[in-house]
């Protein structure tokens, strides 16, 4: 039987007798993945400093949209050839129009004022039909838009499958693969996760998991001022283009019993913690990134003897000339700090955080 390229043999002595120098190991072969998918949905791990550690991805929601469609199929909820439609502000439309790519789906997206050129033409090419909604200031009205253009689309063709990323928990089911691959690389230590919270599905669906494990982690979210998703829908930040990390509208994927602490962070604070990334450690990632690198300074500082595992969802390119090209403006995150606050009418900008204790909802404002 013929042996493998890795297998190794003895080293065949020279004909004069002298002993030879013995073989140098065969280099590992390397792995070639059967869709681009499964090469970029693995994170990097990148030490930050002590204690902080960034799972940076190139698309975070590949998780997410790969983990829903293979259920869906599964489930015969969806077969090959059908269209599935869904609303995005950018990266999970990007991944749901690569899963589809790979599962023979027809894709179309219903895209938020903050999709950028760079996103659009990757769509554009990988089929994917594209609604985008008008320019607007409103967070709020462009999200109303974009659901109610679903509804017609839905409305108007039954055989499309609204994947409703906002609502469905098939959208958590994705991310375990995710959670056993931080359960393998922190089996014991005391963890805390620093994420955008979104459509809550990428952290809870990370957090939920490895909690079942028994393993003791702690969840901080992060959130934009004017979501409703914890309460800052009375504030509104002029400069904010934090694209997935809020919501002007209620998200059913969002479990609010998971969390431990809330950062609400500000465009400017946000930029200064993805520009610090860059600056520091050569990191190029998106504000959300940034929102969260700057919350985990913060609560690693005061939890010196916990691991902060950041989520890094995106990298920066979206954001280069409306936030990166201002980076002389971006001050050193390390001197920033939040107010401290125990109940929601305390809450203020630019940056507040806040014990959350896992509370189920969220309580009324009085404020």
């Amino acid at each position: 039987m013929p042996t493998s390229p890795e297998a190794s043999t003895p080293p065949v002595a020279p004909a004069d007798g002298r002993p030879s120098a013995a073989a140098p190991p065969a280099a590992p072969r390397p792995l070639i993945h059967a869709h681009i998918t499964d090469a970029i949905k693995a994170p990097d791990l990148v030490r930050l400093g002590p204690g902080i550690v960034l799972a940076r991805f190139e698309t975070l929601k590949v998780y997410a949209a790969l983990g829903a469609v293979r259920s869906l199929l599964e489930r015969g909820v969806i077969r090959p050839g059908q269209t599935l439609v869904d609303s995005s502000s950018g990266i999970y439309a990007l991944a749901l129009a690569m899963a589809c790519h790979r599962h023979g789906l027809r894709c179309h997206i219903v895209a938020s004022t903050t999709v950028d050129l760079t996103t659009r033409v990757q769509l554009e090419i990988l089929g994917a039909t594209i609604d985008q909604m008008p320019p607007s200031e409103d967070l709020r009205l462009d999200q109303n838009r974009r659901v109610e253009r679903v509804r017609e689309l839905v409305a108007a063709r039954p055989d499309t499958h609204w994947m409703r990323q906002y609502h469905d928990a098939v959208h958590h089911a994705g991310y375990r693969e995710f959670a056993e691959l931080v359960a393998a690389a922190w089996p014991e230590e005391e963890l805390t996760v620093v994420g955008s919270v979104g459509t809550g599905s990428s952290t809870g669906g990370l957090v939920a998991p490895l909690r079942q494990r028994g393993l003791d982690v702690r969840l901080v979210g992060v959130q934009p001022f004017g979501s409703v998703t914890f309460g800052s829908e009375r504030f509104q930040d002029p400069e904010a283009i934090i694209a997935g990390i809020g919501s002007a509208i209620p998200f059913d994927n969002v479990r609010h019993r998971l969390y431990d602490a809330l950062h609400w962070v500000d465009f400017r604070h946000a930029m200064a913690g993805a520009v610090g990334l860059v600056r520091a450690h050569a990191v190029f990632a998106g504000l959300s990134t940034g929102a969260a690198h700057l919350a985990a300074l913060w609560e690693s500082a005061r939890r010196p003897e916990r691991t902060h595992l950041v989520i890094g969802a995106d990298t920066g390119h979206r954001y280069a000339e409306r936030a990166f090209a201002r980076h002389r403006e971006a001050p050193d995150p390390r001197t920033l700090k939040p107010h401290q606050i125990t109940e929601l009418s305390d809450l203020r900008p630019p940056w507040s955080t806040m014990e959350w204790g896992r509370r189920p909802s969220v309580p009324r404002a009085t404020g």
